[in-house]
């Protein structure tokens, strides 16, 4: 078979097929995949028997492992990370905000690859937000006043020990091995309008959530700003949604996009594992 790519017919995202990611890609199959990964920023790759080395090893042909901080790896592996929810869990949904994954480091990764186990039959789709064309649709009056601006982003609301993922959060129940840390503390400064490193085209760059403030302004006109930037980068015209199959893999570039995750179903468990693809 050969590799074919099919466009979703949402705004952007791709499904993969003609391949078998239990086995060793080739280099050429590999730089086929970067560039549609580059083209639809989501890509699918339903009815795939992985398991813990094959998803390493397709990891690693887009990049380094990238540092997964405060969530702990699997048992026996360092880059792998289990998305895990008990049928009778009541702690909130992980990751249902949207966010870039781990925009507080000082190179965030590349990409994010989410492997779907045990999949419910309803509900735990994942939306995400195409950040190109939130930028490039943007009205002029708001891009101006975010243009040459940077924010401070930082993972204290979520991973502080006082934070929703803190100390609190793991009395719940929670099934995620989740390491809250004073580390969560650290800021980082981002440009808000940021050029992709592989294609040059510009997107907006994180969102409220891990960005808690924006250099140079007063907290309460940045956050009069964050939240009209969120209002608009997080609209249904920018969004895709990826209905999860068991056996799917799912990559999608972090430098363009935000995600979140979904709820709705109750009574069912749910596993993927994860790995980050990291910026070389």
């Amino acid at each position: 078979m050969s590799l074919e790519i099919s466009p979703s017919g949402q705004p952007f995202g791709a499904s993969v097929t003609g391949l078998d990611l239990s086995r060793p890609v080739s280099t050429d199959v590999a730089t086929e995949i970067r560039s549609a990964w580059l083209q639809h920023h989501v890509l699918a790759f339903p009815d795939q028997q992985m398991g813990d080395d094959d998803l390493e090893r397709f990891t690693r042909l887009f990049g380094p492992f990238g540092d997964d901080p405060f969530i702990a790896p699997i048992p026996g592996r360092k880059h792998i990370i289990a998305v895990k929810r008990a049928a009778d869990e009541t702690a909130p949904i992980f990751a249902e905000s949207w966010h870039t994954d781990w925009s507080f480091q000082e190179k965030p990764p590349a990409g994010t690859c989410l492997y779907g186990i045990t999949i419910p039959p309803q509900g735990g789709d994942t939306l995400f937000a195409n950040q190109h064309l939130a930028l490039e649709q943007m009205p002029d009056t708001l891009r101006q006043r975010i243009e040459g601006k940077y924010a401070i982003h930082s993972a204290r609301n979520a991973y502080a020990p006082a934070g929703f993922y803190g100390e609190q959060d793991r009395a719940s129940g929670r099934s995620m091995d989740i390491r809250p840390s004073a580390d969560a503390e650290a800021t980082q400064l981002h440009p808000i309008i940021a050029r992709h490193p592989e294609t040059g085209r510009e997107a907006l760059f994180g969102c409220a959530g891990y960005i808690i403030g924006i250099e140079g302004m007063e907290q309460a006109e940045a956050w009069e700003l964050m939240t009209e930037i969120f209002r608009w980068q997080t609209q249904p015209q920018f969004q895709y949604r990826q209905k999860w199959k068991s056996n799917m893999l799912v990559m999608w570039d972090n430098r363009s996009l935000l995600h979140m995750a979904t709820g709705g179903y109750k009574g069912f468990d749910r596993l993927l594992h994860r790995t980050t693809i990291g910026s070389n």
